[in-house]
């Protein structure tokens, strides 16, 4: 699933396909936001973990999840 995460002061936002559900991805914005941890942690779909302070968190957007197509087809 694609995830948008915007930045306090910073021009762009941070963009990654997280292999998390929305769920899971929802429950730690939560968890961040309210204080329960100073740092909002991401994993993307290569093992990459994405660290943001909770304090800078400006907007976090989740997208569709992502689905894999197979085959070759015209478009």
């Amino acid at each position: 699933m694609e995830v948008k995460i915007g930045v306090q002061h910073a021009p762009r936002e941070i963009v990654l396909e997280s292999g998390q559900s929305a769920e899971e991805v929802e429950r730690a914005v939560a968890d961040a936001l309210a204080g329960k941890v100073q740092l909002l942690s991401l994993t993307d779909e290569h093992g990459r973990k994405v660290l943001v302070p909770a304090d800078r968190l400006a907007y976090v957007e989740l997208g569709q999840p992502t689905v894999r197509r197979v085959g070759f087809s015209t478009i």
